[in-house]
């Protein structure tokens, strides 16, 4: 089972969007403030097919040069009619951080992992 897999990793004051928006459905349960918080995005694609996978358990797991960071499940969600995971995180300092993908498919024989490189300096 090959996959495409594409990370965004944003400020989430970019997310909080108009006030109106916030009032209906705040993403995640809650959108963080402070200048460290930060929205990461996972859009998943089967690579042969390019169909978008909306099945997938994710979990992700950030840490900065040296350290272990805490991991968090992504949330489905839908962003501009697509289907996407994501979940904000703190990110403290600048540094290079290593983001640690798990994703899990229903009948999968294990997760898959991948691993990117983040420069937030």
């Amino acid at each position: 089972m090959g996959l495409t897999v594409y990370l965004g990793i944003v400020p989430a004051e970019i997310v909080k969007g108009p006030a109106s928006h916030l009032a209906e459905r705040p993403m995640h349960g809650r959108i963080p403030r402070g200048p460290h918080e930060y929205h990461v995005v996972v859009a998943l694609f089967d690579a042969v097919t390019r169909a978008r996978i909306s099945d997938a358990n994710v979990t992700a797991q950030i840490s900065g040069v040296g350290l272990s960071g805490g991991s968090k499940k992504l949330e489905l969600m839908q962003v501009a009619g697509t289907e996407t995971y994501g979940t904000f995180f703190h990110l403290p300092s600048r540094d290079l951080y290593t983001v640690k993908l798990s994703v899990e498919r229903p009948g999968g024989l294990r997760p898959l992992r991948f691993d990117f490189k983040y420069d937030h300096r």
